[in-house]
């Protein structure tokens, strides 16, 4: 008897990635052959994400890519979205399963008949009861993994789902990661990429409980021991959950990179006390003139969204200014949009929605100019690149430790090896083109 096959496809983010990876062994262990999703499976799983306006139409899509190759497929949708709305995408034609939060990681369980169902069957915790933890990684081309440290989040910000649909902030046990951490190495990637919804909260919940066993910089510092892994990097961390003593120990760190992604989502501080955020600009601007005191090649990305409730023309242009100060080196733009069950859909002075994507646009031609300049600042100097396992029009892409994109003509025998380069000019499509490192350059 041939083996079933199971096919993923993930939306979203980093956290996202990892747990489908973790949801994919089980399957394996469960003899199950994962194919690609646009290949005849028996199961298609879709991991679905809250955080975009249009997380009904990416799900629909999905559901339908998934039966043009196989009519009679089961359908399984988890996720965020699955959470949020389990009886609206248990209607959409085709989704055969809905699982919550919690479910999400027993989807074996409840496979034993794969006929499909006239209407898909929801299982749904409240999301009160998602206070268990559940370690995940991920290992994509083998050059970068992502790591679960921590899942949830406490936080009340007006215009986040994320609370709702994944409950309270909790932590994986320190001595789990650094495990998870080993098997990671024992597959070969040479990065790993810490994720989590709030991973500057690491340390809360860990055993269950609400106290912090241990600190994000007990986490980091135990991981810089691990033999093995040449690189560390923090994604996404809170400005008010990073800290100078984990800025400075990133400094001199043997494996952790100089690269953090810094939440701001707005540069005027009436507009982040509507959002209820939990710091004001100031405290923005001291953590990012820290970073470039103790690191000046160090990579910042930031988060902003534009359109929030009640952002004037003169919040979005002292935001637009803001940005434009500070020693960053790109933004992620989110354009703001309504979200069912948070404060801020409740709110007066809805901006329109053409003046949202007109000032989302804005801070992305914007972002295009600090990249630039970040790259520009690069230039000349001698950094490591990863090389990765993507070809794309004959050539091959790497990142240097500080987040620098290169390019050099493909060679396969590139991927998942470090090169020292000197870094010599910006291409036309924006990568870095480099030459070879020699010692004289050095001693010059």
């Amino acid at each position: 008897m041939n083996a079933r096959k199971v096919a993923f496809h993930t939306l979203g983010c980093k956290l996202n990635f990892s747990e489908t990876s973790t949801i994919a062994r089980d399957f394996g262990e469960g003899g199950y052959q994962q194919v690609k999703f646009e290949e005849k499976a028996d199961v298609y799983v879709i991991n679905t994400c809250s955080v975009t306006h249009n997380a009904d139409k990416e799900c629909k899509y999905w559901v339908r890519k998934g039966l043009q190759s196989n009519a009679d497929a089961f359908v399984v949708v988890v996720g965020c979205y699955a959470q949020l709305k389990p009886d609206e995408i248990a209607s959409i034609e085709g989704v055969d399963l809905v699982l919550g939060a919690t479910e999400k990681f027993k989807i074996t369980d409840y496979l034993e008949d794969l006929t499909k169902n006239d209407l898909g069957e929801v299982h749904s915790c409240e999301i009160d009861e998602a206070d268990f933890y559940v370690g995940s990684y991920s290992i994509g081309d083998r050059t970068r993994a992502f790591l679960k440290v921590q899942d949830g989040c406490d936080y009340k910000c007006t215009y986040c789902t994320i609370p709702l649909a994944r409950g309270i902030s909790r932590s994986d046990s320190l001595q789990n990661v650094i495990e998870n951490a080993k098997k990671i190495v024992a597959e070969g990637a040479k990065e790993i990429v810490l994720t989590g919804v709030n991973i500057g909260d690491y340390g809360k919940g860990e055993f269950g409980n609400k106290k912090h066993e241990h600190t994000f910089l007990d986490l980091i510092q135990n991981l810089d021991q691990v033999e093995g892994i040449d690189r560390f990097r923090i994604s996404s961390i809170e400005p008010n959950l990073l800290k100078n003593e984990t800025i400075n120990f990133v400094s001199k760190s043997k494996r952790f990179v100089p690269h953090f992604h810094i939440p701001l989502q707005s540069g005027s501080n009436e507009i982040l006390a509507k959002m209820k955020r939990r710091y004001q600009k100031e405290l923005y601007i001291e953590r990012v003139r820290e970073i470039k005191r103790v690191m000046p090649d160090c990579c910042i990305g930031v988060d902003v969204i534009t359109g929030f409730p009640g952002e004037t023309e003169e919040h979005f242009l002292e935001t637009y200014n803001f940005l434009n100060s500070l020693d960053i080196s790109y933004l992620h733009v989110f354009t703001y949009s309504e979200r069912d069950n948070t404060e801020a859909a409740e709110m007066e002075l809805a901006v329109d929605f053409g003046i949202r994507k007109k000032r989302s646009k804005m801070l992305r031609v914007l972002s295009a100019k600090k990249r630039r300049l970040f790259y520009e600042s690069q230039l000349g100097k001698t950094k490591e690149v990863l090389f990765e396992g993507n070809f794309k029009e004959g050539y091959i892409t790497g990142f240097t430790e500080n987040y620098v994109k290169v390019k050099s003509l493909w060679n396969p025998e590139l991927i998942n090896t470090k090169s020292k380069v000197v870094l010599k000019e910006i291409g036309d499509d924006g990568t870095v083109l480099f030459e070879e490192w020699k010692e004289e350059k050095i001693l010059n």
